[in-house]
């Protein structure tokens, strides 16, 4: 069984939506819904219910943001393999059921995550490298990179450089669909999700950890999900979160295995180009009123 677990916050129709296209199109495998509203303020939490009887409805006195709040929905789940999944999605097709399939071939597997699409169809950059001065250089002068083959070039950086058309190990997935094995907890640090950050790179941190452990961290390009992205956060507030998740990439490095000068030297690279990237788009933002994804 798959526990399928959805966090809300004053995202009732999203959220509906969401339920309803994991019901519509989940048919190859058991699986239970468990929806954490996080005090959320919108609504009565109880209208889930009443349109959605089958789920299990968690409703927080607080919100304990996305680690906390998916922690919660842990705790009440029975399902073997548990499936965090964000609000804003929505399905077109089995992906839990191809994805739990995918991930029960591997006596290793510890995470799987899948291709993701904006409502538009562009793609989103759901499979990552962990960062570190190599990437952070050959990104920054990209014409290198072309003197790869295409593959060579999506293996060696993933991210932006991947198609997601084949399958592949990576270092980290998108948290918008993270799928991995129950017993996974009782290895994790308090035998729960790392839950220190409210919300942003907690994806990026659990891989991490989960991949220290020996496990591997698995992109299946064979199925995909609508991701709106930050459907649950206001798009003139979306620029000032990116210094909270630049803070979170750097307490993230702190656990990587670079040390010392090459741990100074990669943070310096990439708060310098952050920074850089920050500036263009504030520029963009408040020129145009859009926001460079």
């Amino acid at each position: 069984m798959v526990s399928i677990i959805i966090l809300n916050y004053n995202t009732f129709q999203l959220t509906s939506n969401c339920i309803a296209s994991v019901l519509e199109h989940t048919r190859g495998i058991d699986f239970e819904i468990i929806l954490v509203d996080n005090a959320s303020t919108e609504c009565d939490p109880q209208q889930f219910k009443k349109k959605f009887p089958g789920i299990k409805l968690i409703e927080s006195r607080v919100n304990t943001g996305f680690s906390g709040g998916n922690n919660l929905g842990i705790e009440h789940a029975y399902g073997d393999l548990i499936l965090l999944l964000n609000s804003d999605t929505y399905f077109t097709e089995d992906a839990v059921s191809y994805c739990a399939e995918q991930f029960l071939k591997y006596d290793n597997a510890g995470v799987i995550g899948c291709k993701m699409i904006y409502p538009d169809g562009s793609l989103q950059y759901t499979a990552r490298k962990f960062r570190t001065i190599q990437w952070e250089l050959l990104d920054s002068f990209r014409f290198v990179l072309q003197l790869f083959s295409y593959r060579e070039r999506a293996k060696l950086m993933l991210g932006r450089y991947f198609k997601a058309d084949f399958d592949t190990e990576c270092d980290w997935l998108n948290g918008a669909f993270f799928m991995f094995s129950k017993r996974l907890l009782s290895q994790m640090p308090g035998q729960k999700l790392d839950d220190r950050f409210f919300m942003y790179g907690e994806d990026h941190l659990w891989c991490m950890q989960i991949k220290k452990l020996g496990y591997k961290i698995l992109f299946f390009s064979g199925t995909r999900i609508v991701h709106i992205n930050s459907g649950s956060t206001d798009r003139s507030k979306q620029l000032a979160l990116k210094k909270v998740m630049l803070k979170h990439e750097l307490e993230i490095m702190n656990e990587s295995e670079t040390s010392g000068v090459r741990l100074l030297l990669l943070k310096f690279i990439y708060i310098t180009k952050e920074y850089i990237r920050y500036a263009i788009k504030k520029l963009v933002f408040v020129l145009s009123g859009k926001i460079i994804r």
